[in-house]
């Protein structure tokens, strides 16, 4: 069944198909998504996926996005009675799969939600109103009859706190959510075509599952106790079924290598609080970035203090979540536990969600700072709802973290390479570029020097941008760009400006002559010339993102003008 919605552009369409006996699944088809999260760039739109599964009793596993509501509803009702619903199994309570949730409750309200003890609290903050509920714990088990027996794998941090994933012993399907998934949208129900899907595949793991390697890893020991697994149900992107071990396997070499890294930084804090989960998730991207590992740990889970003492030991880096002046006992239990632990020239971060009454940030800055502790950014405080803008600061700050975390290491890199291959390598000269984009509330700029023409149907151009470059994010498939094109005997100011470290969140542009292009984005009025440009493609290189990306219009604004090069003397480092 598809069914279309009258919305111009934006697509919005409803796949059911049977998956495995008695199992049905409802794809929601968001076929123009362009962005999920700040960091996030989507090429290919992306899928919510839902599941019905009928035994004696009746399950309905997840909901979809809100912006689904009369396409999923009426989907639902044509496939079933709605008050032959038993349980509403939530996997987790993020918005584009709990959007729903709500409707759920009204409509069917004797149903009962399963989901674990973080879930179900988190729900009732969302609904505000009582409703029916199972809190179940790892290996718990939900007996449907005819034979669907489901076993609960609880699995946090994958991408939430309050992950938790389903095992139908029946049909051997293992309802996942985010963990597997993909942002990739078509009508393939499954994954046929393996290599259609693995960059999206990889894209997505780098983004959602790499801050959480240990925690993927844990999850796939979970998995690995069960029966065979022959289908993966994911909540984005085409169900796994043709590649299940090819694509596990992945996640499993992709986790050690990052759980392997040399460098670690833990991000500690309270889920339950404000909006500290997407905060610290938008703070674990940004030291990701950097190759840094990460380690999240949610202080409101009862944590282990040995365990968490440990884990505060080894790391290089800490972040801390702070907490309110009336948060539990474990929870502060927790916090004297952190700052028992830390050494002298640890590097740390604090981040406080929420208003009010609160503990301020600064008492705990302080401690951290007697202790011989480094600030590697601003304490990050947030008393508004957070929009586009707090996240992407969010994510600079985590990256300044983990730069400074890999200082060291990449001094020791520069100095590696041979002095013949480095002056040779040097000797590869480039123009200078300043790259401006806008995305929403959010802009950003760096100096390039790493640009060449690449095609000339259509007009391309392509650019090295550092994957740990705060633009990164803005430069996903389908964002907009300016190439500003700086002029030789007068481009030194406009370099000092872009080449200096700005702190997270700050403006860029303070101070600099801008225009704004057909496309939103700022021209620097003093440049030489300018291209508006679109992403195209995005290909890895190592340490950068080839970013090849076509010329809608440009203007010189000197005819006679010259192009600024950069002559370097070794090619190690800029």
């Amino acid at each position: 069944m598809v069914a279309l919605t009258e919305k111009t552009q934006k697509r919005l369409t409803i796949q059911t198909a049977e998956i495995a006996e008695d199992t049905t699944t409802i794809r929601s088809l968001d076929w123009d998504r362009d962005r999920f999260d700040i960091e996030f760039g989507l090429q290919n739109g992306t899928t919510y996926n839902s599941f019905i599964i009928r035994g004696e009793q009746i399950a309905l596993v997840d909901t979809s996005h809100e912006k689904f509501r009369s396409l999923y509803l009426d989907t639902l009702h044509s496939l079933i009675n709605l008050v032959e619903i038993d349980y509403l199994i939530i996997s987790h309570t993020e918005p584009d799969h709990s959007g729903l949730v709500k409707d759920i409750l009204q409509l069917v309200p004797e149903i009962t939600v399963v989901g674990s003890k973080v879930a179900i609290q988190f729900l009732e903050n969302m609904v505000h109103q009582p409703f029916k509920k199972r809190v179940v714990k790892n290996g718990d088990r939900l007996s449907l009859g005819k034979g669907h027996e489901i076993e609960f794998v609880i699995a946090p941090n994958l991408h939430w706190p309050d992950t938790m994933f389903s095992f139908d012993h029946l049909t051997q399907i293992l309802f996942t959510c985010d963990a597997f998934g993909l942002h990739y949208c078509s009508e393939s129900t499954f994954d046929e075509n393996l290599q259609e899907i693995e960059a999206d595949f990889k894209f997505y793991y780098e983004c959602l599952m790499a801050p959480n390697a240990r925690s993927v890893l844990s999850a796939l020991k979970r998995m690995g106790e069960l029966e065979k697994i022959g289908t993966i149900a994911t909540g984005h992107g085409p169900l796994l079924q043709h590649n299940v071990v090819e694509l596990t396997k992945r996640y499993r070499t992709w986790s050690q290598s990052q759980a392997k890294a040399e460098t670690t930084v833990g991000v500690f804090y309270v889920s339950n609080y404000g909006y500290s989960n997407p905060l610290a998730q938008a703070i674990a991207a940004g030291i990701a970035k950097t190759e840094v590992a990460v380690e999240m740990v949610d202080l409101r889970e009862g944590v282990d203090l040995q365990e968490l003492r440990e884990l505060v030991g080894r790391c290089n880096g800490i972040v801390v979540g702070m907490t309110p002046e009336n948060s539990d006992a474990n929870t502060q239990a927790a916090v004297s536990t952190i700052l028992g632990s830390v050494k002298q020239k640890q590097a740390f971060g604090i981040f406080e969600a929420g208003g009010g009454n609160d503990e301020p940030t600064y008492p705990l800055q302080k401690k951290l700072r007697d202790l011989g502790l480094t600030s590697a950014f601003p304490a990050i405080q947030i008393k508004e709802t957070p929009g586009e803008g707090t996240y992407k600061l969010c994510e600079e700050a985590g990256t300044d973290l983990g730069q400074l975390m890999m200082r060291d290491r990449s001094i020791k890199q520069m100095k590696s390479l041979g002095a013949d291959l480095d002056k040779a390598l040097g000797r590869i000269s480039g123009g200078l570029y300043i790259i401006t984009a806008k995305k929403g509330d959010v802009s950003s700029a760096m100096l390039a020097s790493w640009v060449s023409q690449a095609s000339f149907k259509p007009l391309g151009v392509s650019i090295a941008v550092a994957k740990d470059r705060a633009i990164e994010s803005l430069m996903q498939v389908g964002d907009r760009f300016v190439l500003n094109v700086l002029e030789e005997g007068n481009y030194q100011r406009l370099m000092k400006h872009f080449l200096k470290r700005f702190a997270p969140g700050a403006d860029r542009f303070e101070g600099v002559k801008t225009q704004t292009a057909a496309n939103g984005t700022p021209i620097l009025t003093d440049a030489l010339a300018y291209m508006e440009c679109e992403v195209a493609s995005r290909m890895d290189g190592g340490d950068h993102w080839l970013v090849y990306s076509t010329i809608d219009e440009g203007r010189v604004s000197k005819p006679d003008g010259l192009t600024a090069v950069h002559h370097r003397k070794i090619g190690n480092h800029y």
